[in-house]
C-alpha cells in the first residue's frame, strides 16, 4: 500500500473519508471561513444534486454542487473529498468544473467588459462629463 503522505495516499484518504457540505466549501477554497460557508448554505446560494441542503449534510463523490456566489453562478462536480484546508493547486483536485459553468462564467465576464461596469476613474466627473453620462444612459434604455 501507498505511503499516507504520498501524493495518491492523500487522494486515497480524501476519498474515504465523510465530509460536511460546509467544511468542504470551505478545504475546496470557495469561502474563507466555515461560518461564511455555513451562511452561504443557509441563505439557498448552494444547492446539491438540484436540491436545497443544511451545512450538515455529507457529501460524496460525484456529487453535483450548484454554488452562486455575487453575480456568477458555478457548477461543480466534486472529485475527492477533504475535511482540511490546503494550498489551491490541491484544493481544485476536490472539484471539476462543468462545461456549462465555464461557458456561463465566461459569457457574464464578457457582457461585463463590454458594458464598462469595470471602467473605474481617478478624479470625479465634471458638471459637463455627468451631463453626457446620463444622456448616454438615457439613450440605452
Amino acid at each position: 500500500m501507498e505511503a499516507i503522505n504520498s501524493p495518491r495516499g492523500r487522494e486515497l484518504r480524501m476519498s474515504m473519508e465523510k465530509v460536511r457540505l460546509d467544511k468542504w466549501l470551505w478545504a475546496a477554497r470557495f469561502y474563507k471561513t466555515r461560518a461564511k460557508a455555513k451562511i452561504a448554505i443557509d441563505g439557498g446560494k448552494i444547492h446539491m444534486n438540484g436540491v436545497r441542503c443544511k451545512p450538515a449534510k455529507e457529501i460524496q463523490i460525484a456529487d453535483e454542487i450548484q454554488i452562486r456566489q455575487n453575480l456568477y453562478e458555478i457548477s461543480v462536480q466534486v472529485t475527492g473529498l477533504s475535511s482540511q484546508r490546503r494550498g489551491a493547486p490541491e484544493a481544485q483536485l476536490l472539484y471539476q468544473e462543468t462545461e456549462s459553468s465555464i461557458e456561463n462564467r465566461t459569457s457574464i465576464v464578457q457582457q461585463r467588459k463590454a458594458s464598462g461596469i469595470n471602467i473605474s476613474s481617478t478624479t470625479r466627473p465634471t458638471k459637463k462629463g455627468r451631463r453626457q453620462i446620463h444622456k448616454f444612459r438615457e439613450q440605452q434604455n
